[in-house]
Order: C-alpha cells, then structure tokens, then sequence
C-alpha cells in the first residue's frame, strides 16, 4: 500500500472516531468528521488506485 494511501486512510479512521464521539456527546459537529472521514477515503482509494496502476505500467 502506498504510503500516501496508508496515511489517508488512518485519517479516515481518526475522523470516524471522532465523529462518533461527537454524536455521542450530542454535537452537532460530527457532520463535519463524517465529511472529512468520507474525503479521505476517498483520497484513500485514489492512491491505492495510483499505485496500483503504477506498479503494472512500471513492472
């Protein structure tokens, strides 16, 4: 996995995680973790992708 993919992705993560604290604790806020949370899976995918079709032009 790309390093850039890996990186996206723990944000994902963290952005779930924080959104389901927020909503648990009855904010509001948590529409905004879920957004980032869903913008860096997809960055997550693009790069997975990007190596992916990287790694079958070069090898």
């Amino acid at each position: 996995m790309p390093r850039l993919a890996l990186y996206a992705l723990i944000v994902c993560l963290l952005a779930v995680a924080a959104a389901v604290v927020s909503f648990m604790e009855g904010s509001w806020l948590g529409i905004v973790w879920v957004l980032l949370a869903g913008l860096s899976s997809n960055m997550c995918w693009y790069y997975v992708k990007r190596g992916k079709q990287q790694k079958s032009v070069t090898g």
